[in-house]
This record gives C-alpha cells, structure tokens and sequence, in this order.
C-alpha cells in the first residue's frame, strides 16, 4: 500500500523537492567554510517569514527544544513568570518555567476560547513584577489561535519579556516579530514549514539577549543554552555539530514556503472551508472562538469512537487523521491544514473518507445541529 495521505496536525507531508534535499552531499560542517553561510543563509530567509531583523538560530531537536531552551536560557531561580494558559501547551510552559527555578503564575482562560485581550490588560495593571511572560500562537490540541500582536505589545510596555510558542502558526499564521514586539518566538520543522521532524528555530530579541547574556546565575545544562550561540557565526564555530541533511531540507522547505506570497490567505481560505464543511455535516467544533487556519479539532460524533474513526479513515482509506491528548484525548478529532496539507484536493479526499466513514458506522450526521452536544 502506497503511504497514507497524512492529514495531521504536524507532521505534515514533505514535498518531493524537499526530499531530494536531503539527499545532497554531506561533508563536514564543522571545519566547511560553505555550510557556515548556508546555516546563516538559512536563517536569513527564516528571519523573512518571521519578519525580524533579530538573531535567528536553528537547533538540532524537536520543538519542544526550542520551549525547553527559551525557559532555561532567560528564565533563573526566583524570576516571577506569566503563563498565559488557555491550554495545553500554554499550561504545558509552566512546567519549564519550574524546572528551571522561576515561580510560575498561571493567567487562565476558558480552553474552548481564545485569550481575552482585555483580560490580560486589567491583571497586568494589577501586577506586571514579572520578568518573562509565556504564550501560545496556536494551541495545536484544541485548534485555537490567540491575538498575540497585541498580547507582546502589551507585555513589552511593561518591561516583561515574550516567549511565544508559534510552533503551529508560522507559515499559516500572520506573524510579524519585530512589529509585535517579540523577544523569543519558536517554530519547528514539522508543522507548516513541512519539513522532516527534528529542527527547531526562534529569534531572539536584543532584550532577550541581555536576559540571557547578563545573569546572575549561570544557565543550568549545555544543549538548552542559548548563549553558547551568541557568535557561532563571527567564530565560525558551532555548539555541536549540526544536522546537516535536516538543514537542507528545511531551507528547501522554507524557500518554497516563501515562494508562496498567497501562503496566509490559503490557509485562511481553507480553514474557513474545513469549518464550514463540517457544519454542513451537524458536527461541532471544539474552540467557540479564536479559529485557527492550520488545524481543526472537532468533536468525535455520538455513536463512535475516535479509535473506529481513526482505523477505518486508515486501513479502508489511506488517509492519516489526529485525535488529542490531556483532557481532549478521544474526545476530538483533528485535521491539520497547514503547509503541504493545506491544498483543496487533499481536503476534498479527507472529506469524502470522513463521509464514507461515517456512513459506515451507521452515523446520520444530517439529523445533528451544531452545538447539540
């Protein structure tokens, strides 16, 4: 069997050209003079999509690296912490901020909601003695993307420092760093950059540096410390050495990204489709509001499991679905539209396995309405 079409959120389908990426020459990056400019050449074109002029990195490790590395490098034992959380991952932050010393303080929300702009003002009117404050552009799980832009703009007025996970945004997402005033914002390979797993990148604002560059206490560990990266390019010298066939297909992946000036509005367009097509069928999305254009989550229609969903969506189908985790694991089912996922052929086929899918477990969507649940 040919392999499935992968309808996930992340990672998604890697596009032949990328591929053949991969297949280049690998020589030594260490001692090459040529793959010190393709590195910072690579980042350039990230700094693009971006849309920064600050330093951009590249490191050898999934996203949760670049969380993990964030946290270390600024965060030290003692610093308050804003966790903005109206989710898993924005709980998930908290989790970094105490392994590393710093006194978490959870901002929630409701989970099916995007963040509350107004709300984030008034706390912070009340107390700001924070250092660092954390948030997520698109929290993945549930499929809802948070207003950001002025969440940074906010947080920077007060002095307090911006980690943002954009893990699942950049690409599919508006997302402007410096306009936004972000000091930290990460993005991995897997998502809708569609390159292979295992990379992520950030750019790191000149006040992040100072964070990181001017502590009190040293950075605890090696790989999550930022600072060894400060001048890898004047010194020509890498902290370890890199992933260099990761590192073709990711600039491979990122230049045919960047080629695409419609790239935002297709995943708008297709969202909004996605949307509208499951509220055709009665079924009822997970978030209220605060809509993401690379990833729906939907909730699993009485009468099933996700587990048949999933299993017949594969083996009579050939098409790879998500479901969550936490408190949504078996409770909704995602498509991911991002990146290579996000075209109308690719929809239109997972639509009509869902259809034949649900048909087959004897399911009437027609007689649901929305918010029936």
């Amino acid at each position: 069997m040919n392999k499935p079409l992968v309808m996930t959120p992340g990672p998604t389908y890697v596009h032949e050209d990328v591929r053949r990426a991969m297949q280049q020459e690998v020589g030594n990056p260490d001692v090459e003079e040529s793959f010190f400019e393709f590195y910072r050449e690579t980042c350039e074109r990230l700094k693009e999509l971006l849309k920064t002029k600050n330093d951009v990195i590249i490191l050898s490790g999934e996203g949760i690296l670049g969380l993990e590395a964030a946290c270390a490098s600024v965060i030290e034992p003692g610093d308050r912490v804003l966790c903005i959380d109206n989710g898993i991952f924005g709980n998930g932050f908290g989790d970094f901020v105490k392994m590393y010393g710093g006194e978490a303080t959870y901002l929630k929300f409701d989970y099916r909601r995007a963040v509350d702009v107004n709300v984030v003002e008034n706390f912070l009117k009340n107390d700001h003695n924070f250092k660092a404050a954390t948030l997520v552009h698109c929290e993945t799980p549930s499929g809802i993307t948070n207003p950001i832009a002025d969440i940074c703009k906010m947080l920077k007025r007060y002095g307090i420092l911006s980690i943002v996970d954009a893990v699942s945004s950049i690409g599919g997402e508006p997302l402007e760093a410096d306009e936004w005033e972000i000091d930290v914002v990460l993005g991995g390979s897997q998502k809708c950059i569609s390159a292979p797993p295992g990379l992520t990148f950030m750019s790191i604002s000149r006040d992040a540096w100072n964070a990181i560059l001017k502590r009190k206490t040293p950075i605890i560990g090696y790989y999550c410390n930022l600072a060894v990266w400060k001048s890898w390019y004047e010194d020509r010298w890498f902290p370890y050495t890199q992933p260099v066939s990761d590192i073709y297909a990711l600039r491979a992946a990122v230049d045919r990204l960047l080629q695409d000036d419609l790239r935002i509005e297709r995943h708008k367009n297709i969202a909004d489709r996605v949307r509208a097509a499951l509220a055709d069928r009665g079924l009822e999305l997970y978030p209220e509001n605060g809509f993401s254009n690379t990833v729906t989550a939907f909730y699993v229609p009485d009468g099933a499991t996700f587990t048949d969903i999933y299993n017949i969506m594969l083996s009579e189908h050939n098409i790879l679905i998500a479901g969550s985790f936490g408190f949504l694991k078996d409770k909704v089912i995602r498509i991911g539209h991002m990146g290579e996922n996000c075209y109308e052929d690719k929809i239109l086929k997972t639509f009509a396995a869902l259809d034949k899918t649900f048909e087959k477990l004897n399911i009437d969507l027609r007689n649901k309405l929305p918010g029936s649940r």
